[in-house]
């Protein structure tokens, strides 16, 4: 199930309110502090403590394949 776009549109980053990367429908991704947050039944669970961690070449794989959200 894909998010919809205006919803990605509107989504940021619980810790630091910043944009998220779209990667496929597995996760939403924060490149600059390297997080993970997990998409569930098409729903982010963009809860802080739900987040994980991100090595070197996961980070630089979701880089590659991540859809933008834009905050204004």
């Amino acid at each position: 199930m894909a998010i919809d776009s205006t919803l990605l549109s509107i989504l940021a980053c619980p810790q630091d309110k910043g944009p998220l990367l779209l990667v496929g429908d597995e996760v939403l991704y924060n490149p600059r502090l390297r997080r993970a947050y997990p998409i569930e039944n098409g729903i982010p669970v963009l809860l802080i403590d739900e987040a994980r961690e991100v090595a070197d070449a996961e980070h630089e794989d979701y880089v590659a394949r991540g859809i933008a959200s834009s905050v204004d």
